[in-house]
C-alpha cells in the first residue's frame, strides 16, 4: 500500500484479492468510485492492485468496506507498538490519534497499562511509519518482540525501582521544605524560632535550593516531558504536574528575589507545595507500578512454565541444551516431577501429567505411548521419552500467550466514550484552572493574588486523567489473566462485554455436550450365561469391522481384559449388522430389523430396550444360534461435568438450546435428561446457521458453544463463539472464545467473568469521573464563599495520586473472582 500526496489530491495503492477476470476489474473500480471524495479508481487485474485518486485525506476505511462489501478482500496487518512515556487517558488519544493519520492505518487501539498500541493496517504499512508518526506527537516507540517472562519482569522491576529511587530522593529533598514552611503555620513558636535563628529570609533560600533539587532531579520527567506535549497543543498528565508546580516555584522565587513586584500582602513562598506535590505524585506512581506489575501476573506465570532448558538424546547421549536450540523430531526425555519443556507425542513410557495450568482441569491426565503432551505441564510419576513436535513459537503455551495478549490489548465498546471525553480533559482542567484564578484575582479576598495560585494550581493537580485511562485497561488485563488460569481464552478482548448481554446459549452436542466417542453404556445377558462370555463372543464379531460402534464394542471387552475367541466366516450386512462362526455356532449382532428377519424373540428385553431408547441411546441385540442372548447399547455419553454446567447457566437466567444433526428422537431425550430449554434437530452444518440467526432474532444476544469443523460457521455468526478447545483448529480459530479443558463449565466461567471484569469496569470507571467531577470544583474553591474550607495543593496532589492507586487496587480483585 502505497500514497502520494499532492497540493490537492492524493493517491491511494491498495491491494485487492479476489479478482479473476475483467469483469471483476470493472466491478472493483465502480465500487470504489462510488465512494465520496474519490475522483477515480484504475485496477490491474495482474498486479492484483487498485489505484485510486481522492480529494484530500484519503478515506481508507470506506473504501476498504465498499471494496469487502462487494464480495473482495483488502489484505490487512496486524503491527504492534511498545510506546513509553505514556502517563494518563489524553497520551492513550494523542497516540490513537497519530497512528489513525497514517495512510493505511484502518484502527488504532492503545492500552495504558500494557504500554502496547496495537495497529491493524492495509499490507505495505511499515512499522517504520508507525513508529515515526507517534514518535512526532512526542512518544518514543518500538516494534514489540515476543518476550519472555524474564524480560517482562526485568522491565517491570526496571521501572519500578526507578520509580522509587526518584521518590525516596525527592522525599528526603522535600521534608525539610515542609517542615520549614509547614511547621511555622502549625506550630507558632517553630515559625518564632526559625526568624530568631536562621531568619526568614534565609529559610526560604534554603526551601528554594532544597526544591530546585527537587524539580531538576526526581522531577526532571514531569517538564521534560509535560512541556514538549504543552507546546505541541497536546497536554497530558505531565504537562498538568509540570504547570501547577512550576507557577508555585516561579511565584516563589519572585517572594524570594524581587519582593518588590508583589503587593505586600502577597508575598508568601509555595516551594513546600512544589517539593511535596512531585513526592506524593511520585509516591503514587510508585504504588502504582507495583500495582500493575501484578495485572499482567498471569501472562507472567504462562511464560514462566516452560523451564529455560530440555534433556535430549543426541548422538546417543543424554545432554541438557537451551529451549531455543531444540528443534522438532528431537528425541526429549522427562523425569518425575519435572516439567514438560515444548509440546510432543510419546514414544517411549507412561505417566499421568499435570494439566491444569493450560486447560484448568486439576485431575492429572493419564498419558501412554501415542499420546500428545503439551509443554508447561507437569510430569508427575513415570519417565517419559517423547518427539517434539513443535517449538517456540508455535507451541500450544506461545499461542495461549499470544491469545491472552492480544485479548488484553483490545478495547472494549465502552473504553470509546471514556476516550472521546479524556481527550479533552487536559485542556478543559487547564481552562478550569486559568478560570479560577481569574475569578479568585476579580472576586477574591485580599491576598488576592496568593488566594488566585493557590487554587489554580490545586485545580491543575487534582485532576487525574491517570485514573481514566487506567479505569477500562486494567480490569481487562486481570479479567482475561484471570481466565486464563481457568482454561478460558478470550481470542477477542471485546467478547469480554459482549458476553455480559448473552441470554441464550446454543451449544452442538456431538464433542460439546457428550465425550464425542461412542461407548459401551449397557449390557445385559440372559440369566444363566456368562455376561464375559457373550460380550468376548459380539467383540469378536465386531473387531472385524471398523465401525465407530463396533469398536466402541470391542474397546469395552477390552477394558475387562477379556480374551476375544475367533471369529470365522465375518459378513457385514448392510443396514443390518454383522455375523460370523465361532465355534462352528452362527452369531449375530445388530438391531431389532435383523433380529425380526432371524425370527428371534424380543419380548424377554422389550422393557428394557424401551427405556433405553427414552434414554436416547441405541438398543443393539446379539443372537447366537438365531437365540437372542443380550441386550446392549451404544452412545455417545454425556460429559460429567455437562449437568452442572446447564444448571449454572439456568441460575443465571439463561436458556439453554441444543443444535444438533442427530435424529429428533436421540436429541429430545438427550434434552430431557440434561433440562435443555429447547431443541433444534436434525439440521446440516448451513443449518445451524440458520438456526443461530432465528435465535439471535429471538434473544438479541447469543453464545454459540462447538468444536467441529461444521460448526466453524456457526461460530462465526454468533454473537459470540465459543470453541471447546479439544476441537478442531478451523472451530478455534472461528471463535471468540476458547475453552481448553472441553469442559462446558467453561462457558459458565466465561460468563462469569465478563460479569465480574464489566462490573469492575464500572466502578473503576465511576470513582475516576466522580472523583474529578467532585473534587475539581472543591479544589476550584466553591466551598469557601459558604464557609467551606480551601484544598491545599499538597493536600490536591495526595488525593490525585490514590485515586490511580485505587482504581489499579480495585481491578486487582479480580484474581478473586468467583467463577461460577
Amino acid at each position: 500500500m502505497t500514497t502520494s500526496t499532492a497540493k490537492q489530491a492524493s493517491r491511494l495503492t491498495l491491494d485487492v484479492e479476489g479478482m479473476t477476470c475483467a469483469s471483476c476489474v470493472s466491478r472493483v473500480e465502480k465500487i470504489i468510485a462510488k465512494v465520496p471524495g474519490v475522483r477515480s479508481a484504475q485496477v490491474n487485474l495482474a498486479t492484483q492492485k487498485a489505484t485510486v485518486e481522492v480529494d484530500g485525506v484519503p478515506p481508507i476505511q470506506e473504501i476498504v468496506q465498499a471494496v469487502e462489501k462487494g464480495g473482495y478482500q483488502v489484505p490487512s496487518q496486524e503491527q504492534i507498538l511498545q510506546v513509553q512515556d505514556m502517563t494518563c487517558a489524553s497520551c492513550v488519544g494523542r497516540v490513537e490519534k497519530a497512528l489513525l493519520k497514517v495512510p493505511g492505518v484502518q484502527s488504532a487501539a492503545v492500552n495504558l497499562a500494557s504500554g502496547q498500541a496495537h495497529v491493524r493496517s492495509m499490507q505495505g504499512v511499515s512499522v517504520d511509519d508507525l513508529i515515526a508518526a507517534v514518535g512526532k506527537v512526542g512518544y518514543p516507540a518500538s516494534q514489540a518482540s515476543v518476550t519472555t517472562a524474564q524480560d517482562q519482569t526485568e522491565r517491570a522491576q526496571h521501572h519500578y525501582d526507578s520509580t522509587r529511587r526518584r521518590f525516596w530522593l525527592a522525599a528526603v529533598l522535600a521534608l525539610p521544605v515542609f517542615i520549614l514552611e509547614m511547621g511555622g503555620h502549625m506550630v507558632p513558636a517553630f515559625h518564632h524560632w526559625i526568624g530568631a535563628t536562621i531568619g526568614t529570609q534565609n529559610s526560604w533560600l534554603l526551601q528554594f535550593a532544597l526544591t530546585t533539587l527537587v524539580l531538576v532531579f526526581p522531577g526532571r520527567e514531569f517538564y521534560t516531558k509535560g512541556i514538549p506535549t504543552l507546546l505541541r497543543g497536546a497536554p497530558d498528565m505531565n504537562s498538568l504536574v509540570a504547570v501547577g508546580t512550576l507557577a508555585a516555584y516561579l511565584f516563589s522565587l519572585v517572594t524570594t528575589f524581587a519582593p518588590q513586584w508583589l503587593p505586600q500582602a502577597s508575598q508568601h513562598v509555595y516551594y513546600e507545595a512544589a517539593a511535596v506535590i512531585v513526592a506524593l505524585i511520585l509516591l503514587g506512581r510508585l504504588l502504582e507500578a507495583r500495582a500493575k506489575g501484578r495485572t499482567s501476573e498471569a501472562i507472567q506465570r504462562l511464560l514462566s512454565l516452560q523451564p529455560p532448558t530440555a534433556r535430549v538424546r543426541r548422538d546417543g547421549q543424554e545432554v541438557d541444551v537451551p529451549l531455543e536450540s531444540l528443534q522438532t523430531g528431537e528425541c526429549v526425555l522427562v523425569r518425575p516431577g519435572e516439567r514438560i519443556p515444548v509440546d510432543g507425542r510419546i514414544v517411549s513410557g507412561q505417566s499421568y501429567v499435570d494439566e491444569s495450568m493450560v486447560t484448568g482441569e486439576s485431575v492429572p491426565v493419564a498419558k501412554q505411548i501415542g499420546d500428545t503432551l503439551i509443554g508447561g505441564t507437569v510430569n508427575q510419576k513415570g519417565s517419559l521419552e517423547f518427539e517434539a513436535t513443535a517449538v517456540g513459537q508455535d507451541t500450544v503455551l506461545a499461542h495461549i500467550v499470544s491469545m491472552v495478549e492480544q485479548a488484553q490489548g483490545a478495547k472494549l465498546p465502552i473504553q470509546a466514550v471514556v476516550d472521546k471525553i479524556t481527550l479533552w480533559f487536559v485542556p478543559a482542567v487547564m481552562g478550569l484552572a486559568v478560570l479560577t484564578a481569574l475569578v479568585w484575582l476579580i472576586f477574591g479576598p485580599s491576598p488576592a493574588l496568593s488566594f488566585a495560585l493557590v487554587n489554580a494550581v490545586a485545580v491543575l493537580i487534582i485532576a487525574c486523567p491517570c485514573a481514566m485511562g487506567l479505569a477500562t485497561p486494567t480490569s481487562i488485563m486481570v479479567g482475561t489473566g484471570r481466565a486464563a488460569q481457568a482454561g478460558v481464552l478470550f481470542r477477542k478482548g471485546d467478547s469480554l462485554q459482549a458476553l455480559r448481554d448473552v441470554r441464550v446459549v446454543a451449544v452442538d452436542k456431538t464433542g460439546t455436550l457428550t465425550k464425542g466417542a461412542p461407548e459401551l453404556t449397557d449390557f445385559v445377558g440372559l440369566p444363566g450365561d456368562d455376561e464375559h462370555t457373550v460380550l468376548a463372543a459380539v467383540a469378536a464379531l465386531e473387531n472385524h469391522s471398523e465401525h465407530p460402534i463396533a469398536q466402541a464394542i470391542v474397546a469395552a471387552a477390552q477394558e475387562k481384559g477379556l480374551s476375544l475367541p475367533r471369529a470365522e466366516q465375518f459378513e457385514s450386512l448392510t443396514g443390518l449388522g454383522v455375523q460370523a462362526l465361532i465355534d462352528g455356532v452362527t452369531w449375530h449382532v445388530g438391531a431389532d430389523r435383523l433380529m425380526d428377519r432371524l425370527g428371534a424373540d424380543l419380548s424377554v428385553f422389550a422393557a428394557q430396550a424401551q427405556t433405553l431408547a427414552q434414554e436416547g441411546k441405541t438398543p443393539m441385540y446379539a443372537a447366537r444360534a438365531n437365540q437372542v442372548v443380550a441386550l446392549l447399547a451404544v452412545a455417545d455419553p454425556i460429559k460429567d461435568s455437562t449437568p452442572q454446567a446447564i444448571e449454572h447457566l439456568h441460575a443465571r437466567g439463561i436458556k439453554v438450546v441444543m443444535i444438533t444433526g442427530d435424529n429428533r428422537h436421540t436429541a429430545h431425550a438427550i434434552a430431557r435428561r440434561l433440562n435443555i430449554d429447547d431443541v433444534v434437530a436434525e439440521v446440516m452444518p448451513e443449518g445451524k446457521v440458520q438456526a443461530v440467526q432465528a435465535l439471535r432474532q429471538e434473544y438479541r444476544h447469543l453464545a454459540y458453544v462447538g468444536d467441529g469443523i461444521n460448526d466453524a460457521p456457526a461460530l462465526a455468526v454468533a454473537d459470540v463463539g465459543i470453541a471447546i478447545g479439544t476441537g478442531t483448529d478451523i472451530a478455534i480459530e472461528a471463535a471468540d472464545v476458547v475453552l481448553m479443558s472441553g469442559d462446558m463449565r467453561g462457558v459458565v466461567t466465561a460468563i462469569s467473568l465478563s460479569h465480574a471484569t464489566l462490573r469492575n469496569i464500572h466502578q473503576n470507571l465511576f470513582w475516576a469521573f466522580a472523583y474529578n467531577v467532585a473534587l475539581i470544583p472543591v479544589a476550584a474553591g466553591v466551598l469557601y464563599p459558604f464557609g467551606g474550607p480551601l484544598l491545599s495543593p499538597v493536600f490536591a496532589a495526595g488525593a490525585m495520586a490514590l485515586s490511580s492507586v485505587f482504581v489499579v487496587s480495585n481491578a486487582l480483585r479480580l484474581r478473586r473472582a468467583r467463577l461460577d
